[in-house]
């Protein structure tokens, strides 16, 4: 038998019996789209975050009280009794850091924004440092960002995110009008480009105003965030990140040997972190829908034995006329692996359609990477071959004369 006779035979089959059909090829179907949707979203998600942060630049780095990821209670509450960096540990590396080409640092806090009649009651406000900007890598779309001068001053000036120009704004010109952030007047004096949304939530919902500003309002105490950019990466950044590191270490006086009473984190070891869960995820997800093929295997098996009863008398016909064991072997071989195929196509569809929908829900990324089309598409063909083998072989090794006699 040629091989197209034996998928347009299989095709014929699923087709004739749609019902069984879309009950056999369920699980396969329910396994690759498990498979297409777990990794679409891992894809997305690592692909989204990897972009954030690198967009920081690849030789920026932080300093900060605690780690930009805790993964569970004890770290939590022995990071929280380390002191807090002050603007004192700030200026200290500042004045002092050689092989640093940048350095800013940040606080933040959510206040009410209000402007007119309009408010905003959950809106981020960050105290900037002059060059935190061009640091965190925020274009102006409007007007300018801070000065020296603002800083020193701490001018009442504000730089806004586009979600705060949308509903305080809407319709004019937010350059030199004033906002109220607490009850403290500040006058617009720039807007940042939008930065779009991370796994659902807003990152264009904030006001930014001078880090002296800020901390007449809401005091010194609270800790700040540190970013530091070495010039270029590689080398030039692991120097400037010990620098920083001793310079951190003797002015918050940790002693020689003990651990650093401060945290210090590149984008590698954030994206890495990241990737690392990501994978985990993936991981179990993955053995969820590998159980799925299975069951969807066995099923097909199941099928394909009840095929083989079903054409007995077929198969003694075909042999009487000359064809080999390999021969009807192969037919069923190939009509499995063709109906493991069609489910594996519908489940790449289903998967690609849920991750898609999950998108537009909540807003978490996706991105639809070609070898996992691959990987579904030969898991499915894969299951129909290893669980079609077994029926194949009985159907091959039936005794023509008995199958000529079967009603």
């Amino acid at each position: 038998m040629e091989f197209k006779e034996a998928v347009k035979i299989a095709l014929q089959s699923l087709w004739a019996n749609k019902l069984r059909s879309v009950l056999t090829l369920l699980g396969v179907v329910i396994g690759v789209a498990s498979v297409i949707a777990v990794v679409t979203l891992v894809n997305g998600a690592n692909t989204y975050v990897t972009t954030k942060f690198t967009s920081y630049g690849a030789d920026v780095f932080t300093v900060s009280k605690m780690p930009a990821i805790i993964t569970n209670s004890d770290d939590y509450q022995r990071y929280q009794k380390r002191k807090n960096i002050l603007l004192d540990d700030y200026t200290y590396v500042r004045d002092n850091c050689r092989g640093c080409t940048g350095i800013g640092a940040q606080q933040s806090t959510v206040a009410k924004v209000v402007r007119g009649t309009q408010s905003i009651t959950d809106c981020q406000i960050r105290g900037y440092t002059w060059q935190m900007p061009s640091l965190q890598n925020l274009n102006i779309m409007q007007g300018r960002g801070f000065t020296q001068v603002d800083e020193d001053h701490a001018s009442h000036v504000a730089i806004i995110g586009t979600d705060v120009q949308d509903n305080l704004f809407n319709g004019t010109d937010p350059l030199g009008q004033e906002l109220r952030v607490d009850g403290s007047p500040y006058t617009v004096v720039g807007v940042s480009e939008k930065q779009g949304s991370t796994f659902g939530a807003s990152q264009d919902n904030w006001v930014a105003v001078p880090l002296t500003s800020f901390q007449k309002s809401y005091g010194t105490a609270k800790t700040l965030t540190v970013y530091v950019k070495a010039g270029s990466a590689g080398e030039p950044l692991e120097r400037a990140a010990d620098e920083v590191r001793v310079l951190m270490r003797a002015k918050r006086h940790d002693a020689v040997g003990a651990a650093q009473s401060f945290e210090l984190d590149t984008n590698n070891t954030l994206v890495g972190f990241f990737s690392t869960v990501t994978a985990s995820f993936g991981a179990v997800a993955g053995a969820i829908a590998f159980i799925s093929l299975i069951v969807g295997g066995i099923v097909i098996m199941n099928i394909m034995l009840v095929s083989v009863t079903e054409r007995t008398r077929e198969i003694g016909i075909r042999k009487a006329l000359g064809a080999r064991g390999k021969d009807i072997q192969l037919q069923f071989l190939v009509e499995s692996a063709t109906m493991a195929l069609v489910g594996g196509a519908f489940g790449v569809l289903g998967g690609i359609g849920v991750a898609q929908v999950v998108t537009l829900v909540i807003g978490f990324p996706s991105t639809v990477a070609l070898w996992s089309v691959m990987l579904g598409l030969v898991m499915a063909t894969s299951t129909g071959i290893f669980f079609g083998v077994y029926p194949a072989r009985k159907a091959a090794a039936l005794d023509p004369i008995v199958a000529l006699r079967a009603d």
